[in-house]
């Protein structure tokens, strides 16, 4: 019983705070030889589209500009296992750049790695680049390898290292774009510097690769 009055008394206390004051008859009480004093009637406080009577003053807030700010990154859209983040642009600069992305986890759902894919101009040897970020406690010198559906793999260095992870910056040719796209599942492969004995295997799902990476579109590069 105790308990439940203590839960009660901050509402009471609160109801205490908000309620309206009311005015005290201070008034005696009439005798014989005098007759009873008429009490001036109390005014209730008037109410205002804000408030009503009895009811605190509260701010009802306004809504928010849902405009997107110039650099502020959002995802478009998810296509199978891919997101499609996009960079706002300032307005009258032209379509907002757009990569694919995907979080690499380990067997067991932790979160290790990331993946941004993105279309390159064309007339090079690369068609598609990728950002790959991995853990800081990764052996460099064993640097990264990619792999399709268990086939042969390739080693790529890592460029550098800052407090997000370190990062390799991976250029991938038409040959190898179109191995992606049939594909079910390449294994992107570190080594961590605390066990350079093992490896980690980490899936990049390649689910949905194909419709996503042809909708991006090809950069241009800017005039000189």
């Amino acid at each position: 019983m105790k308990a439940e009055l203590m839960k009660t008394l901050p509402v009471v206390a609160l109801l205490a705070l908000t309620a309206p004051a009311f005015a005290q008859d201070t008034t005696e009480t009439p005798t014989d030889d005098a007759p009873a004093a008429e009490a001036p009637a109390a005014e209730a406080p008037e109410a205002t589209p804000e408030t009503s009577a009895g009811q605190p003053q509260v701010d009802l807030g306004e809504p928010v500009d849902g405009a997107r700010q110039p650099g502020q990154t959002y995802i478009e859209k998810v296509v199978g296992d891919w997101e499609r983040k996009c960079i706002t642009l300032p307005e009258g600069q032209g379509d907002n750049p757009c990569q694919m992305y995907q979080l690499l986890k380990d067997d067991k759902g932790n979160a290790v790695a990331e993946v941004s894919l993105g279309r390159l101009p064309d007339g090079g040897q690369a068609v598609a680049g990728a950002t790959v970020v991995v853990p800081l406690e990764t052996l460099l010198t064993q640097q990264l390898t990619v792999a399709v559906d268990g086939g042969q793999g390739k080693r790529y260095p890592f460029r550098f290292c800052a407090q997000p992870g370190c990062v390799a910056n991976i250029g991938f040719t038409q040959a190898e774009i179109d191995g992606f796209k049939r594909g079910a599942a390449a294994t992107v492969t570190i080594v961590p510097a605390a066990a350079p004995d093992q490896k980690v295997n980490l899936t990049m799902s390649l689910k949905g690769f194909t419709d996503s990476y042809n909708e991006l579109i090809v950069p241009v590069p800017p005039q000189q």
